[in-house]
């Protein structure tokens, strides 16, 4: 295993009941990675986030988030090890009877023993970090696609996770707003010193922020390439690999 290994999988099998959706899948995401995980739709992108994130229980193989097995683990340590992470669904998955500052309150009331004062400056601390300082007192449905993306974003650090995982963070929002996010995605990683995960299928973003990378295929159901992203581009000899990061246009 890698020194510097923040997530190993191994020998990956994922499926539902006999239906295979991806199998043998071995990678490594290191430590400060921003890791893409692309490919076609339906090929398993979002279902392997979710193993990562102890969601689903792989059919075969292992998940080790540094040198500890996941599975293997005590329920009581899977939570300990998911607590060091956060998560950005595709929605934003806000609650919608809860003001922005509700929500982003709502993990540091769950799992810290913190006062009223102290979590009201952490949840004002995090909406800054990602732009909406001012916001606390809105509610979901009277801002933005893009900033209910924030917020969901605000709510995923608020413990200081090691980790973040986002599922298809730039769906649904416009050009600008779409770079704004991937900005503010470099900025975290950088100020936080985390890992990132991003399951994505919009070009842009992956090749602007991506560190790394592995390409689900649907038809092999397997891993056909990894690497930086840009790399992959200029290098890449797959045809699937290579219709999918040009979207089928010659890069001659």
């Amino acid at each position: 295993m890698q020194p510097d290994a923040h997530i190993t999988v191994r020998d990956l099998t994922m499926a539902y009941g006999d239906f295979v959706i991806q199998k043998d899948l071995n990678f490594t995401i290191s430590r400060g990675d921003i890791f893409i995980i692309m490919g076609g739709s339906g090929c398993g992108k979002s279902t392997l986030l979710r193993h990562l994130i102890g969601l689903l229980r792989p059919a075969k193989g292992e998940i080790y988030y540094e040198q500890q097995n996941f599975w293997q683990s005590s329920p009581a340590e899977r939570d300990r090890l998911i607590r060091r992470t956060g998560v950005l669904y595709q929605s934003g998955a806000l609650w919608s009877s809860m003001t922005l500052a509700e929500n982003v309150a709502l993990p540091l009331g769950e799992y810290t023993d913190l006062s009223a004062d102290e979590i009201r400056d952490i949840v004002s601390l995090k909406l800054a970090l990602v732009g909406l300082a001012g916001f606390e007192a809105y509610y979901p449905s009277e801002i933005s696609g893009g900033m209910q993306k924030r917020a969901g974003l605000a709510r995923a650090i608020a413990l200081d996770p090691e980790i973040l995982f986002f599922d298809e963070p730039s769906a649904g929002l416009d050009p600008v707003s779409a770079k704004r996010l991937d900005d503010l995605i470099l900025s975290l990683r950088d100020n936080l010193g985390a890992t990132v995960v991003v399951v994505t299928h919009e070009l842009a973003s992956l090749f602007a922020i991506g560190t790394n990378s592995v390409f689900l295929d649907a038809e092999s159901r397997t891993i056909i390439a990894g690497g930086n992203p840009k790399q992959l581009l200029i290098e890449t000899t797959n045809p699937t690999v290579r219709e999918f990061l040009t979207r089928g246009e010659s890069t001659v």
